[in-house]
């Protein structure tokens, strides 16, 4: 036995049950199915440009740079000139996501490499599975496609994300993460990532890259 069955059976002693009623357990399946919903803050209902342009807002004010491009083709070529702006190495990691790996990276002099980071990665890219005008978030889900370490190691991470899949809202996201994947079948871990990692922990001194990268760069593909 774990430590958590451990736990749970002590739990379930106290209370003189033994997580096998049927109506305690038609409770609990009813109390999921009918959770209230919460408030949403009317600031990301919006839609169109709009959305877009409050998404980019938002994401800028959380120190993150935007740009857009009009396809899929085009980003290849958009990174290796943030990269080259910013005087970093031409050479990217990213995981086995589909959508990227179909991307022109041949048409670049970016040196490619995949799989997760060993914490040895200046650069990283991600694709998203969606974004939140409301906070100009990025929600990206684990799995060898898109390795967490990506959104961690390096000190710089672009993310890419499809224009269709900001919402604006949370609450959005999550029913379509759920949507995606239904029941037992969630990814391990959904990612929140609102600009670069900072704290201000020391003195109230803002510092970039405190717990993961120090640039964060996103690019929106119109498509």
């Amino acid at each position: 036995m774990s430590a958590r069955d451990d736990v749970l059976a002590n739990i379930r002693r106290s209370l003189g049950v033994k997580g096998t009623e049927t109506i305690r357990r038609n409770i609990v399946a009813e109390r999921l199915e009918h959770a209230p919903k919460g408030l949403i803050p009317a600031r990301g209902q919006v839609s169109g440009e709009e959305r877009l342009a409050l998404f980019k807002t938002q994401a800028e004010a959380a120190l993150a740079t935007v740009t857009e491009v009009a396809s899929s083709a085009d980003v290849p070529l958009s990174i290796a000139l943030f990269l080259r702006s910013h005087n970093l190495p031409a050479s990217l990691r990213m995981g086995d996501d589909l959508r990227l790996k179909a991307m022109p990276w041949t048409e670049t002099a970016l040196d490619i490499s995949h799989g997760p980071s060993e914490g040895h990665d200046l650069n990283a890219v991600s694709h998203a599975f969606g974004g939140v005008a409301e906070t100009g978030s990025l929600v990206l889900v684990s799995g060898p496609e898109n390795p967490s370490t990506l959104n961690f190691l390096p000190d710089n991470h672009i993310i890419v994300v499809a224009a269709k899949d900001i919402a604006g809202d949370y609450e959005s996201v999550w029913n379509r993460v759920r949507f995606t994947f239904g029941k037992g079948g969630m990814p391990r871990t959904v990612n929140w990532i609102t600009g670069p990692s900072r704290s201000g922990d020391i003195e109230q001194t803002m510092l970039l890259g405190a717990h993961g990268p120090r640039r964060l760069h996103v690019v929106v593909v119109s498509e």
